[in-house]
């Protein structure tokens, strides 16, 4: 089924390499990222995350800036694959508590330890960190993260010292603290990823928002755990919007269209008080799964207007209001428009006072890229630009630019309004009292807004 496993680093260097078969040439690794940093079409900018050179079937992810690679020269299901090379990424990441090149080389007797455990043959076994503690004896050499940059979304919740520390980042399931001792804490982050789409009038056309329930335990003996919900939440579609405004709880009740639970979920009290009773398995997990589109706020509203100056010149106009609290702070904000093929060059104008903001014409892509490092909740920021044209315009410009398309993370946010109303721990005796920690985060998946 697989033949080759392989992980390089941004530069190409091989950093773990198994063969499982002997049936794919030597110098794959080298074929396949020569193809991916020389990918040239026409439609995509990047490889795709699977494609066939010289009949062998190259399937790969990137995570942490790291490829993760399988190649193949039968024809296996791309989508099993993919999923596989991200869980092999995840108990990687479990059992070195930091994934990036300099723990994979520290620890890479430990990495293939795990991929012999991993995949038989070419074979997929098990990717269960609870299952592959049985099997695994050797311990983790500990990189240090303070020198490591933010990978992912939950280090958002490492910047700042007021933010609730971001350990489960960086910790290992199975190592110890110095000194021997583990400490007891248990993390729950609820990270909602968003899709909007605006009319050219600012009417919202679609909304969805995909929802999970992480929880990473470092609990000794998996004590059982209860996680309480909103007491108003309602599963399924009723035909009512979400904003309730005469709730008790102030905004709305939270109905969800779907959701799924890990099998370790009990639900036999979740119908009554929405409450979920598990006892969690070693390694990071997914509770809950959920989707959402009934209506919901937007975090951001995105104004976009091109208009003819000229000939061969446009005038743009890009608005961002930030429609959440002034208590909140956006983080990492990316606004893209692609413009008409004939552009030559783009000038811009930044408001006035603006800080932390960049901005760059993409001559290759024919796109403007705006970046700000940070919004507050309540603000509202502006860019203009003038355009120029190697040929005069025909028709209508707005059919040849945009759609807008927006990038952003926020920390301690959710638009669904989820809510864990509290995190509860069976004692073990009095004094018994782990630390708990609960964090919300919120991505754009699909952000978009038409001219």
């Amino acid at each position: 089924m697989i033949s080759q496993f392989f992980v390089l680093s941004q530069r190409g260097d091989h950093i773990v390499f198994r063969d499982y078969r002997g049936e794919v040439p030597k110098g794959s690794a080298e074929i396949f990222f020569r193809k991916v940093k020389f990918w040239n079409d026409d439609e995509a900018e990047e490889a795709p995350p699977v494609f066939n050179v010289d009949g062998v079937n190259y399937i790969h992810v990137k995570v942490a800036g790291l490829f993760f690679v399988v190649t193949t020269m039968v024809n296996v299901s791309p989508s099993l694959l993919l999923e596989l090379l991200q869980r092999i990424a995840r108990v990687t990441k479990d059992y070195l508590g930091v994934l990036n090149e300099d723990s994979l080389r520290k620890n890479f007797i430990l990495v293939y330890e795990l991929l012999d455990e991993v995949i038989d043959f070419g074979y997929p076994q098990t990717t269960s960190t609870e299952v592959l503690k049985s099997y695994i004896f050797n311990e983790p050499i500990m990189v240090d993260a303070g020198r490591l940059p933010p990978l992912g979304p939950a280090a958002m919740f490492m910047q700042g010292t007021k933010r609730m520390p971001g350990t489960a980042v960086t910790k290992s399931v199975v190592a110890n603290e110095p000194g021997g001792k583990k400490r007891e804490e248990i993390f729950v982050d609820i990270i909602e990823r968003i899709s909007v789409t605006f009319s050219s009038s600012g009417y919202i056309l679609t909304s969805e928002i995909d929802g999970t329930i992480q929880m990473k335990s470092y609990l000794t003996g998996n004590p059982e755990i209860r996680l309480a919900l909103n007491e108003d939440l309602s599963i399924g579609r009723t035909g009512s919007s979400s904003y309730d405004y005469r709730s008790s709880s102030g905004g709305g009740a939270v109905i969800l269209d779907d959701c799924n639970f890990h099998e370790s979920v009990h639900l036999d009290s979740f119908d009554i008080d929405r409450t979920l009773t598990l006892i969690p398995p070693d390694g990071e997990f997914a509770v809950m799964n959920y989707r959402m589109t009934q209506e919901f706020k937007p975090p951001f509203r995105v104004t976009a207007l091109i208009e003819e100056a000229g000939p061969s010149r446009a005038d743009v106009l890009l608005k961002i209001r930030a429609d959440f609290s002034a208590n909140v702070t956006a983080n990492t904000i990316t606004v893209q428009m692609p413009v008409p093929s004939y552009t030559m060059r783009a000038s811009f104008e930044l408001e006035a006072g603006a800080v932390g903001q960049t901005t760059d014409f993409k001559e290759g892509s024919r796109r403007l890229e705006w970046n700000l490092k940070k919004i507050v909740g309540g603000s509202e920021h502006t860019l203009r630009a003038k355009l120029t044209f190697s040929q005069e315009s025909h028709g209508n410009i707005t059919k040849e630019a945009g759609p807008v398309n927006m990038n952003f993370t926020i920390p301690m946010y959710n638009a669904s309004k989820l809510q864990v109303r509290y995190l509860q721990i069976a004692k073990k005796s009095k004094t018994y009292n782990p630390y708990r920690w609960v964090r919300y985060v919120t991505q754009a998946n699909s952000y978009v807004a038409r001219l």
